[in-house]
């Protein structure tokens, strides 16, 4: 049995909300379970202190193609 759910209230750029409520439409999910979700993805972020995953492989990407540059750039 999971753990009673404390109510609380905020405010949210009407577009992220409305990003929110159609990924939770999308995925038949109630928007509180998709906000959990998130809150919980955004704790472990910052717990582990690295980098979205996707702009690690931006990152690598990036090197491959211009590194000569940023070599150049370097000096």
């Amino acid at each position: 049995m999971s753990a009673p759910l404390s109510k609380f209230a905020t405010q949210a750029d009407p577009k992220v909300l409305e990003e929110v409520r159609a990924i939770a439409s999308r995925e038949g999910k109630q928007l509180q379970n998709v906000i959990d979700e998130a809150l919980r993805d955004f704790i472990e972020k910052r717990k582990r202190g690295k980098p979205r995953p996707e702009v690690l492989t931006a990152l690598g990407e990036s090197l491959a193609e211009y590194d000569a540059l940023y070599r150049e750039l370097a000096k």
